[in-house]
């Protein structure tokens, strides 16, 4: 498959541990692949590490994931047909983006194919019950209110055509972005495909607070009402 015309988008912030063999092994899955670190100005060596990777390293200007994608987005030139998202913990397989992208060359309207951390046989060990139970929380709420039937709307493994994002210029500032996401293909008239991933310990400091669940929650009530 030639991947030439996809897009790895990677928000990044302080994750020299994570930045290393997530970029290596999507080396190895992608051939040559086009590698856009936002760095968030890590403290750390992240953005160091990512140059000497081969990764392009763009400067972020503002805070947060969503605001690091709505300047990514901008470089989502006419050559790239697929961009494809993924947390820089090493938490996501990239082994997956074959099938996922796969997905989208069969179906033309299918938007986005995201990774489903939350498949039937999932190893209840790798999430901390907090964070399992207020992903599952947000989940039942994301579909009550939105109607957008995702059983892991906040996966940080994406395939997204590069047509759903042109144009687009995300509210969220933060972790709320994903749901944003998930309502930018529906309202371009695209279904979204889940497809169930392993999903493994992150490496480096966890990020997500409870209050980034709060934050999660109003954009859920606000996209149900826009």
């Amino acid at each position: 498959m030639d991947y030439s015309h996809v897009l790895v988008l990677i928000a990044a912030l302080n994750e020299e541990e994570g930045i290393g063999p997530t970029l290596s092994e999507l080396k190895k899955t992608l051939d040559k692949p086009d590698l856009l670190v936002i760095d968030g100005n890590s403290t750390d060596k992240t953005a160091e590490i990512a140059r000497l990777m081969g990764a392009r390293v763009l400067v972020q200007k503002g805070k947060g994931k969503g605001d690091a994608i709505g300047q990514a987005i901008r470089h989502v030139n006419d050559g790239v047909k697929y961009v494809v998202f993924i947390d820089a913990d090493y938490t996501y397989p990239a082994g997956y983006l074959h099938d996922m992208i796969r997905v989208l060359e069969k179906n033309p309207r299918v938007g986005m194919v995201c990774g489903n951390r939350f498949k039937d046989d999932v190893n209840l060990g790798r999430f901390h019950d907090l964070f399992y139970f207020g992903n599952r929380l947000l989940a039942f709420t994301h579909n009550f209110f939105n109607g957008v039937e995702l059983n892991d709307p906040l996966t940080g493994l994406r395939v997204v055509r590069s047509e759903v994002l042109r144009g687009w210029k995300p509210r969220s500032k933060g972790f709320d972005v994903e749901v944003e996401l998930n309502h930018q293909v529906e309202r371009k008239g695209f279904g979204i495909v889940e497809m169930p991933i392993d999903y493994r310990p992150r490496l480096g400091e966890k990020k997500l607070r409870i209050e980034h669940g709060l934050t999660i929650l109003k954009r859920i009530v606000t996209e149900s009402l826009s």
